[in-house]
C-alpha cells in the first residue's frame, strides 16, 4: 500500500506546520470543533477500510484499562491475572499494554480476534471523532505518523479551519 509506506515520510514533512495549527487550534478553538472532526472523520472513514492496513495493530498497543482486561479475559473464559500473565506489561507507567506488537489478537487477515471485546483505546482510535478533540493534540500527532486515516483528517482540517497556517 503506497500511501502507507510514504506515511512516515509525509509525516515528518508535515510536522512543524502540524504543530503550528495545532498550537494555534488549542489557543483559540473554533467554537465548532468537534462538529468539524465529526464530519472530517465521518467522510474519512466512509472511504477508509482499516482492513487494508492495520497499521496501528501493526505497530503500536493500546493501554489495557481495568474495566478492558476484565471483559477479554471473561471472553476467553479466564480471570484477569492470569490473562494479564498471558498477553500483557507494565509499561513505564505503570500501565497495562501488550507484551509485544503487532498485536497478539490480530490475524493474517487484518481482523481483529477480540473485535467484540476489544480495549476501549482500540474502539477509540484514532481519537480524530472525540469531543475537545483539541486537547489531544499531542496524541494526534503522533497517530498521524501511524494511520493514513488519522494524517488525512487532519489535512482535511487544517484546510477547514486555517488558523493561518502555511502550506
Amino acid at each position: 500500500m503506497k500511501a502507507l509506506d510514504d506515511l512516515p515520510q509525509r509525516a515528518r514533512e508535515k510536522k512543524k506546520e502540524n504543530q503550528q495549527f495545532f498550537k494555534k487550534l488549542k489557543k483559540r478553538p473554533p467554537k465548532n470543533l468537534d462538529y468539524v472532526m465529526q464530519e472530517l472523520h465521518e467522510a474519512e472513514f466512509e472511504r477508509t477500510d482499516c482492513l487494508e492496513c492495520a497499521n496501528c495493530c501493526k505497530t503500536t498497543g493500546p493501554l489495557f484499562t481495568q474495566a478492558d482486561i476484565t471483559r477479554i479475559a471473561k471472553h476467553f473464559k479466564m480471570k484477569p491475572q492470569p490473562f494479564i500473565d498471558t498477553y500483557l506489561r507494565l509499561d513505564d507507567e505503570n500501565d497495562y499494554v501488550l507484551q509485544s506488537v503487532p498485536c497478539t489478537f490480530l490475524d493474517a487477515q487484518n481482523y481483529c480476534m477480540i473485535y467484540e471485546v476489544r480495549p476501549k483505546a482500540c474502539r477509540e482510535y484514532p481519537h480524530t471523532d472525540r469531543k475537545k478533540f483539541h486537547q489531544i493534540a499531542n496524541l494526534t500527532q503522533k497517530n498521524v505518523a501511524i494511520c493514513p486515516a488519522a494524517f488525512n483528517i487532519v489535512e482535511a482540517m487544517k484546510h477547514r479551519l486555517g488558523l493561518g497556517v502555511r502550506r
